[in-house]
């Protein structure tokens, strides 16, 4: 009787492993038809040279920050730094939307946040005392004060429009302006909606498809269905091989991806707290931008900070998801050239 019972539990086990190995293969959003033949070329390949600038370490407080310094041809009309959001390192910002901004005559700055790329990695994170935004807000003046720029144009999206939101605060002498794009100053207010629990669960559920037994392939095809989850509305293809090249740079060439990287940064923007209050007092140019069919952080959390901080310009893109597309990048483009030029005319 017993050996029949365990028989009997042993064949429900594997029942349900199989149900749910069936419910992870078959979750997720559908690959593009093409991308396992872009990836087979792909890791054939060599992957191009991604990195165009000067490189270098800034020292945070003992923290070493990665950085790519790329100077404009002829005429510097200020510099740009860009800030990346939760485990993403500075190459997840896309050559199509540097390139303007440096022919455009802006001298463009990129780094690694703490726990990512090339930067430390904060293997002795503790979550009793974790790091916060505001020392990840220092990690990017310590990368101006490496390249001895006084000011510059503050550009965050996500978590990274969070920490241009911090730099402003508490550093207001050292910003021209500050881009705040598909971000929040609150993204625990019990008055707006926050990060859908369903889009978490999907990425949960692609961790374990592509990320358990991880290969490179496997990861790649990860980026991709991550881009997907994150679109929005607006129907459009990503670009598989420029997705491949950029995650297969980083896995040969820097350090990877820190699977620890999106806890400890969550942790940093939750115990962030509200800046509402402090929102009110920026004076610098301010320019919201927020897509409004954004997946991760709903567009109510941009109209919040738009009204908050004094006279700060706003772009609603329609149908724009959690990601930068190059189908709305001159808008968002044009729009933040606008800003800057706010900065000038003070």
């Amino acid at each position: 009787m017993i050996k029949k019972i365990l028989l009997i539990i042993g064949a429900l086990i594997i029942i349900v492993i199989l149900g749910l190995t069936i419910f992870v293969v078959t979750s997720g959003p559908e690959l593009p038809p093409e991308t396992d033949v872009v990836i087979e070329q792909v890791l054939k390949s060599e992957p191009p040279e991604l990195i165009k600038g000067e490189t270098g370490y800034a020292n945070s407080n003992s923290v070493k920050i990665w950085y790519e310094s790329i100077e404009p041809a002829d005429t510097n009309k200020g510099a740009v730094l860009l800030i990346m959001g939760i485990a993403n390192d500075a190459l997840s910002w896309p050559d199509y939307f540097i390139q303007p901004l440096v022919d455009s005559g802006y001298q463009v700055i990129r780094f690694d946040n703490r726990g990512t790329g090339m930067s430390d990695w904060m293997e002795d994170w503790d979550s009793d005392d974790p790091y916060t935004l505001e020392g990840m807000a220092n990690d990017g003046i310590a990368v101006l004060d490496e390249l001895g720029i006084l000011k510059a144009h503050i550009i965050g999206v996500s978590m990274g429009g969070m920490i241009a939101q911090e730099i402003t605060i508490n550093h207001p002498e050292r910003v021209s302006s500050l881009t705040s794009m598909m971000s929040s100053g609150y993204i625990e207010d019990p008055e707006l909606p926050g990060i859908p629990a369903s889009i978490i669960k999907e990425f949960v559920i692609l961790g374990i498809k592509y990320a358990l037994f991880s290969t490179e392939e496997s990861l790649i095809k990860m980026g991709v269905a991550s881009r997907l989850l994150l679109m929005g509305d607006t129907t459009y293809n990503p670009n598989v091989k420029s997705i491949a090249e950029t995650m297969l740079y980083n896995m040969r060439k820097r350090r990877g991806y820190n699977t620890d990287a999106s806890q400890q940064q969550m942790t940093a923007v939750s115990t962030s707290g509200s800046r509402y209050d402090k929102l009110k007092e920026i004076e610098v140019p301010v320019l919201i931008v927020h897509g409004t069919s954004d997946p991760m952080i709903p567009i109510e959390h941009g109209r919040k900070c738009a009204e908050l901080i004094p006279d700060a310009d706003t772009l609603w893109v329609e149908g724009m998801g959690h990601d930068i597309p190059d189908i709305f990048t001159d808008r968002i483009l044009g729009k933040m050239f606008q800003n800057f030029q706010r900065e000038m005319k003070q």
